[in-house]
């Protein structure tokens, strides 16, 4: 399959990224000894919020404890799984990016996503051969056999992206709208997100879990529409407020 044999929908899709606006500015100068030591230090402050944002119930404290190795009382087995998942995927992009390791391409999305979606996905790491809807969104992701070239064809016009910021938040988007995967689509895409703006010295993204109504509701109209400046209009200030 090429780009030729894509739905024409989803070739428009792919062309959505070539009119990202690229006019974003960043004020905050990378410093990636600085960005990789924040990461590690956060690190539980960035799990709690991304189980958070997926509806985990679980509290900042527990989710603490949890990663301490004491088992916490009154949750669901797979409330604490995915807490463990998420801890053991970060904990890997910070040993991809350690070791100059970590790439924009299929190997590294699908290893984060076996440990993301582990006990949670029909085929964890690996893209789904089947159909899948999002909740909430009219929007139909493309069909699984055209995944592959999808994949190719995006990553191809994102790492075009000369922003390492512009291009993280993109890549973002592709790979939440699209759905790869079974499950485990948004944080798969934030780790490979954050591993672009690590890799370029930038500080992780971590939307806060206080702000999961605004995120969603932004999600959503980026899933219906496929315009990535509707999903950078708003990671953008909220990012650049962050590390203010």
């Amino acid at each position: 399959m090429n780009s030729k044999n894509l739905d024409a929908e989803f070739n428009a899709s792919l062309k959505e990224i070539d009119a990202v606006d690229s006019s974003y500015q960043i004020s905050v100068k990378p410093d990636k000894e600085l960005a990789l030591f924040l990461f590690k230090k956060d690190k539980i402050d960035y799990i709690y919020n991304v189980c958070s944002l997926e509806g985990n119930p679980m509290t900042f404290p527990e989710v603490q404890t949890l990663l301490d190795g004491i088992t916490v009382g009154g949750h669901k087995i797979e409330d604490e799984q995915q807490v463990l998942n998420q801890n053991k995927s970060v904990s890997l992009l910070f040993s991809l990016l350690q070791n100059n390791e970590f790439k924009l391409d299929k190997e590294i999305f699908c290893k984060l996503n076996k440990l993301v979606a582990e006990g949670e996905s029909l085929k964890p790491g690996e893209f789904r051969t089947g159909q899948v809807t999002i909740g909430g969104a009219e929007y139909i992701p493309p069909k699984a056999e055209q995944l592959d070239e999808l994949f190719i064809q995006g990553v191809k016009k994102i790492s075009k992206i000369e922003n390492p910021v512009i291009r993280s938040f993109v890549f973002f988007g592709f790979g939440s709208r699209h759905q790869f995967f079974w499950d485990g689509n948004k944080r798969t895409s934030r780790l490979m997100a954050n591993g672009v703006l690590l890799e370029n010295g930038y500080q992780a993204l971590n939307i806060k879990a206080k702000d999961k109504l605004e995120f969603n509701k932004t999600m959503v109209e980026f899933y219906n529409s496929g315009n990535y400046n509707v999903l950078l209009s708003y990671l953008v200030p909220y990012y650049e407020h962050s590390l203010h």
